[in-house]
C-alpha cells in the first residue's frame, strides 16, 4: 500500500494536538492537582489528606482518585470491543469517534461545576471524560495502518506524538497564564475557566480530522450475534489470530506489562509530588512542561533509532531506562531540583515508548479489513494494564500510606516487560519489522 497524502497525514496527527490537551491538564497537572485542593483539609502540612465517599471511609483522596480512574479506564476496555466490531461492520468508525469526541469535551468543560461541594459530579464527570477521551483513541489508532504503508508507520506515528505535545503545551501554558494573572484568592476559578479551554480546543480541532479522514467501508455483513456480544466474539476472533502469531502475541504480553507502568506514572506524578515531596502548584506545572517539551524530542527520536536498529531493540532499551527510572525514584528523590531531572529523562522516554509501541504493533498485525477489532484488542489490553496498574499503586497507598512504596509495584512491570520482551526479540532477528509481514 501506499501512504495517503500529506493533507491526510497531517489531519490524522491533528487529533493528537487536540485530545493530548485532555492528556496534560486533565490527567497530569491542573486537574490532580484541583482534585487534591478540593477534596484535601485545606493544611499544605499534612501529607495526606482523608475523606470519607459513598461506602468509603477515611480514604486517602489520592487512593479516590487512582481508583475512579480505574474505574474510568475498565468501562473503556468493556465498551471498547462493542463500539469497534460495530464501527468495523458498519464502517462509521467516524460516527463513533465523533459522539467520544463530543461526550469527552463535554464531560470536560463540566468540571466548572465541579467544587468541594460536588464530589459526586466531579467523580462521574472524571469517568465520563476519561471514556471519551481513552475509548476515541480506538478509532484514531486504528487509521494508522489505513493511511500510512508499513516503513512510514514509525515516521507517522511518531509525527502524531509530536503534534500532541506541541499543542498540550501551548493550552497549558496559555492555562497557566490565566491561573497566574488571577492571583490566589481567584486560582480555583481561573484553573476551572481552563478546563472550559481544554474541552473547546479538544471539541474545535478535532474537527480536523473528522473531516479530512477517509470514509470507512464495512468489514463485512453482520453476524446473527447482538451488538453487545458480537464486539466480544470479534475479541475472541482476534485473540486466535494473535495467539497464532509468537512475536505479536509476546509483544503484546510485554506491552501488557510495561504499559502498567508507563502509564501509571503519567497518571500519578503530579501527585506524587504533591503529596510525597510537597512541591507548590508552580514548580508541578513547570515540570510537567519540561516533560511535554522533552517528550517531542524522544518521540522523534525513538523512530530514527528504530529505523537504525529495529523495533524491538529500541524498546528494550527504552525499557531498560525506565527500571533505572523506577529505582532513582524510590532511593533518592527528595527534592525539586531531582524531580526536574527525573521529570526531563521520564520525558525522553515516555513519547519514544508509546509512539513505538503503537507503530511495533501496526506492523506486527495481520493485513487486515478488521482494523478497529484489532486496535480495540490493543486498546483493551492497554485499558486493562491501567486498570491493574493505577489500583495497585491505590491499593498500596491506601494500606501504606506512602506513594513511595508503590513505586515497587511499576518497578515489577517494567522488569517483567522487559524480560517478555527480550523473549519476543529472540524470534524476530530472522526478519526486519520494516516489512509489511513478519
Amino acid at each position: 500500500m501506499q501512504t495517503a497524502p500529506k493533507k491526510v497525514i497531517n489531519a490524522w496527527a491533528m487529533y493528537d494536538w487536540a485530545n493530548s490537551v485532555f492528556n496534560l491538564v486533565i490527567t497530569t497537572t491542573f486537574f490532580p492537582i484541583y482534585y487534591l485542593a478540593v477534596t484535601g483539609d485545606g493544611n499544605d502540612a499534612t501529607k495526606t489528606d482523608y475523606i470519607d465517599f459513598l461506602w468509603f471511609k477515611h480514604i486517602p483522596n489520592s487512593s479516590l482518585y487512582d481508583y475512579t480512574l480505574a474505574v474510568g479506564f475498565l468501562i473503556v476496555a468493556l465498551m471498547s470491543p462493542i463500539l469497534s466490531s460495530i464501527a468495523d461492520y458498519k464502517g462509521n468508525k467516524k460516527s463513533f469517534m465523533s459522539f467520544l469526541v463530543t461526550l469527552g469535551s463535554l464531560s470536560v468543560m463540566g468540571f466548572y461545576f465541579f467544587t468541594k461541594d460536588t464530589l459526586l459530579l466531579g467523580t462521574i464527570l472524571l469517568i465520563t471524560s476519561t471514556i471519551g477521551f481513552w475509548s476515541s483513541l480506538v478509532f484514531y489508532n486504528s487509521y494508522l495502518p489505513e493511511i500510512a504503508a508499513p516503513e512510514d508507520r514509525d515516521k507517522v506515528s511518531a509525527k502524531g506524538f509530536a503534534y500532541g505535545y506541541v499543542g498540550s503545551v501551548i493550552l497549558q501554558i496559555i492555562g497557566f497564564a490565566i491561573v497566574m494573572m488571577a492571583g490566589k484568592e481567584n486560582e480555583g476559578l481561573a484553573v476551572r475557566i481552563t478546563f472550559i479551554l481544554v474541552g473547546l480546543w479538544w471539541l474545535g480541532f478535532a474537527q480536523i480530522t473528522l473531516k479530512n479522514m477517509p470514509a470507512g467501508k464495512p468489514a463485512g455483513e453482520k453476524n446473527n450475534k447482538s451488538i453487545f456480544t458480537n464486539g466480544f466474539h470479534e475479541l475472541r476472533k482476534v485473540f486466535k489470530q494473535v495467539k497464532k502469531m509468537p512475536v505479536l502475541w509476546l509483544f503484546l504480553c510485554s506491552f501488557f506489562f510495561y504499559n502498567m507502568g508507563v502509564q501509571t506514572v503519567m497518571l500519578i506524578a503530579t501527585n506524587f509530588g504533591k503529596e510525597e515531596l510537597q512541591l507548590d502548584t508552580t514548580v508541578l506545572i513547570v515540570t510537567v512542561v519540561i516533560i511535554q517539551l522533552v517528550a517531542i524530542v524522544g518521540a522523534i527520536a525513538m523512530s530514527r533509532l528504530s529505523d537504525k536498529y529495529g523495533n524491538f531493540r529500541v524498546l528494550m532499551m527504552v525499557v531498560s531506562l525506565w527500571i533505572g527510572v523506577c529505582l532513582y525514584a524510590y532511593f533518592y528523590l527528595t527534592n525539586k531540583w531531582q524531580f526536574f531531572g527525573v521529570a526531563a529523562f521520564v520525558g525522553l522516554v515516555m513519547g519514544g515508548i508509546q509512539s513505538l509501541s503503537r507503530s511495533t504493533y501496526s506492523k506486527l498485525m495481520p493485513q487486515t479489513k478488521d482494523t478497529a477489532s484489532f486496535f480495540s484488542f490493543y486498546d483493551v489490553t492497554e485499558k486493562i494494564a491501567i486498570v491493574v496498574g493505577m489500583f495497585s499503586f491505590g491499593f498500596i497507598t491506601h494500606l501504606t500510606g506512602s506513594m513511595r512504596n508503590s513505586i515497587l509495584a511499576l518497578l515489577s512491570f517494567f522488569i517483567l516487560g522487559l524480560i517478555i520482551l527480550v523473549f519476543a526479540y529472540t524470534k524476530t532477528k530472522s526478519y526486519s519489522l520494516t516489512e509489511t509481514k513478519p
